[in-house]
């Protein structure tokens, strides 16, 4: 058997995804390896194929029990002999465990690395010809990761102990450059294919809110989304029990998971969400790790993470299959506090040294500051994102909140010059709230109490709103002109760059927007779209074949079959073993245990006859990361179109002498037809100028702006002073007459997102 023919057999896909046969023909070439691929990108399939082409056993080390138990059922599902060997079994279990494994009667064994120390699991273990030993989240193996594991050291001692030395491959979501280069090292790693995916999931929507009130803003975000599957992360268990109380209340299915639960309270509740008796969960990060339910739609952070590597794990749990997803962070300056006190409890270990402990809690300082920088940014956060795990990117994503509003970029130097001289006059003693204060010129008990009134930058600002001075704060912050001191109090400093700023030799960029204009949801599209009326008939008529076959061999639905694989039998309509086995997802063993029961039912909706139930395809998905083509619906009554420049449109267009792109968008929407076609941006605008290199985005005083190449100032884009509302000073991009004219001819070739 090669590669192939297990992927086809035991797997039921045709093809492998990005980066999977790399790492496989590594593997089987005898190479060590280090797989960094995003959640949702097939990690587990780097492993699995070469462990059953490999002569012996591969031990698979993971500190996740749920996984672990996942894993193991779906490899047994799909006829691959595995087990698991955790603290969830009791000793005779494992026993009876290593004395099979002894025999051979496994392929791939998972283990918990706190096991591997233990007298039994070592007999077996240098007695056994072990062909690999897998590193499942090996960034806990470095102590520059926010989940550092001590005893994730053991698989080193093992690797030491065994008389031939095996593969070693190794596999993380999050790695950061100086984690990567730790991995390595730590677990010694020999000549390595190091193979970095990217961390994008392209499927994922990313949003931060600001609300003003949190519970009002989640309970509609979950009534916008009915019958979904979603995961709610809170910071604390109080904050679990409250918004677990407000949900049940509004009569939502919800249950909820944290470690003040006895362990019974957590199975039964973990598991009413995998088996969609539940569809939502309100959670503290203790839940979700290795759990591959497929078919979240959402994640919701109520609370912000402590870190950024914490955030992309647990929003990477919306959307495994594939599908449209959204991750929104529900976002307030009380988070901080919150986290804040949550590191200042932090238990440490009592192994290590006093410096060790002082680096330790500078590393998490820093990543909460970080994570605190991308719910303030106005920058696409996606880019953000990419950008702090070591991705280069230059330019928006398109599909964050913040890509899809409009931002004015206005000049706060005036604004920041005010705030420096606050700072330097209270001898940087201060924190963030005191000098806004200060600056209004607020009558409060405390400012008077240390005789603020009395400095000359008291009330310097007292026309200015308290959010703004912030935001402008935090831009500072971000940019380095000011600092925070790491404790408890945050007490604001000024950097070397304040002297340019005095100057006037430095100035400084913010983009703003209303708050009236920061309210948006994702134009959600999934692969269920590609579906007729009669074929999503025919889809809840095959979920309802899985449920009951999930309910029979007591296994969570998404181990029967994916709701994709589900999506692809309705178009292939699959009535003889050689169809089903064409079915992306469908193996030899799932086709034993299911398939004829899959086809009956579709024999029976579709009375014997074939008939096409989807919309015509427009290109071919690459690998198996969809399982079938691409589809373009035609047209429906309640779904708009993309805009479009049609000819009535561009008949009614009035050019001006010279106008920003943002002009030219909403008079665009002013005359398109608001029933069926979806609107256009500046922004989208913009993005086809920056592919059509008119335009350039760089990254200049942490902004990204876009600069205007000679391609552009040939085509009539010229930079220009604006004055905002509130008397600021900002630089537009303005087109001449001649440019508007020739932006309408390109948009006449593009559909603009």
């Amino acid at each position: 058997m090669n590669k192939f023919e297990a992927l086809k057999k035991y797997f039921g896909y045709d093809s492998f995804r990005e980066g999977q046969e790399s790492l496989i023909d590594s593997i089987l070439n005898g190479q060590d390896v280090l797989g960094i691929m995003p959640t949702g990108a097939g990690k587990s399939i780097c492993y699995q194929v070469p462990a059953l082409l490999l002569p012996g056993i591969t031990l698979v080390i993971s500190p996740l029990i749920s996984l672990m138990k996942d894993q193991v059922r779906s490899l047994n599902q799909a006829g691959v002999h595995a087990a698991y060997i955790n603290s969830s079994l009791t000793e005779n279990q494992i026993s009876m465990a290593l004395a099979n494994a002894a025999k051979g009667q496994y392929k791939i064994i998972y283990v918990a690395p706190e096991r591997l120390e233990t007298y039994s699991f070592l007999e077996f273990a240098l007695n056994a010809s072990i062909s690999m030993i897998t590193v499942d989240e090996a960034h806990c193996i470095s102590q520059w990761g926010q989940d550092f594991r001590p005893s994730y050291m053991n698989i080193v001692k093992l690797v030491s102990r065994l008389s031939k030395r095996p593969i070693v491959s190794a596999f993380t979501a999050t790695a950061t450059t100086n984690v990567k280069e730790d991995i390595i090292c730590v677990l010694g790693l020999a000549g390595p294919n190091v193979l970095v995916t990217g961390f994008d999931r392209k499927n994922l929507y990313f949003e931060v809110k600001t609300p003003r009130k949190k519970d009002e803003e989640l309970v509609s975000y979950i009534k916008e989304h009915p019958g979904e599957s979603g995961i709610i992360y809170c910071a604390t268990r109080k904050n679990v029990e409250s918004v677990y109380e407000l949900l049940l209340s509004q009569g939502l299915e919800v249950t909820k998971y944290h470690a003040g639960l006895t362990n019974e309270e957590r199975k039964i509740n973990q598991d009413a969400f995998i088996f969609d008796e539940k569809p939502i969960v309100v959670a503290t990060n203790a839940f979700g790790m290795g759990i591959d339910k497929s078919n979240v739609r959402y994640v919701v952070h109520y609370n912000m993470p402590q870190s950024m590597e914490n955030y992309y794990q647990e929003a990477g749990r919306a959307g495994r299959d594939g599908e449209k997803a959204d991750c929104v962070l529900l976002y307030s300056p009380q988070d901080v506090m919150i986290n804040q006190f949550l590191l200042d409890n932090k238990e440490v270990r009592r192994d290590m040294e006093e410096d060790e402990i002082k680096a330790v809690k500078e590393r998490d300082v820093q990543r909460l500051r970080d994570m605190t920088y991308y719910c303030r940014t106005k920058e696409c956060l996606r880019s953000h994102i990419l950008r702090y795990f070591g991705e280069n990117v230059y330019s928006g994503c398109g599909n964050c909140s913040n890509c899809l509003t409009e931002y004015e970029e206005i000049d706060v130097t005036d604004m920041c010059i005010s705030i420096i001289k606050a700072i330097l006059e209270t001898r940087q003693r201060f924190g963030i709230n005191v000098i806004v204060g200060m600056l209004r010129g607020e009558k409060k008990a405390k400012l008077l109490s240390y005789r603020l009134d009395e400095l000359q930058n008291y009330g310097a600002l007292k026309e200015v709103s308290e959010s703004r001075i912030k935001q402008v704060i935090n831009e500072m912050l971000m940019k380095g002109i000011l600092q925070a001191t790491e404790d408890k109090y945050a007490l604001l400093r000024c950097s070397e760059q304040v002297d340019e700023v005095l100057k006037g030799s430095y100035r400084i960029q913010m983009k703003i927007s209303e708050e009236q204009e920061k309210k948006k949801t994702s134009q959600k599209k999934r692969t269920s779209d590609v579906l007729t009326s009669k074929g999503m008939d025919l889809f809840e008529r095959l979920r309802e074949v899985r449920a009951g076959l999930a309910r029979e061999e007591a296994l969570p639905p998404y181990i029967i079959s994916s709701d994709k694989t589900l999506i692809d039998m309705c178009i292939k309509l699959p009535f003889t073993k050689e169809e089903m086995l064409n079915v992306s997802g469908i193996g030899e063993n799932k086709y034993q245990k299911y398939g004829q029961q899959f086809i009956e039912a579709i024999k029976e909706f579709m009375g014997g006859e074939k008939e096409q139930l989807y919309f015509e395809p427009v290109e071919e998905a690459p690998g198996n990361d969809s399982g079938s083509s691409i589809y373009k619906p035609e047209k429906r009554n309640k779904k708009k179109e993309a805009f479009r420049l049609t000819p009535e449109i561009e008949e009614r267009i009035v050019y001006l002498p010279e106008c920003t792109m943002p002009e030219l968008a909403g008079q665009l929407n002013e005359l398109r037809d608001e029933r069926t076609m979806k609107k256009t941006s500046g922004a989208a605008i913009e993005r086809m100028l920056i592919s059509r290199s008119y335009l350039e985005e760089r990254y200049i005083d942490g902004i990204w702006r876009k600069i205007i190449l000679e391609k552009g100032k040939e085509l009539g884009i010229f930079p220009k002073t604006r004055i905002s509302e509130k008397g600021w000073e900002y630089e537009a991009l303005y087109y001449s007459e001649e440019a508007q004219r020739k932006v309408v001819e390109m948009i006449r070739e593009e559909v603009l997102v």
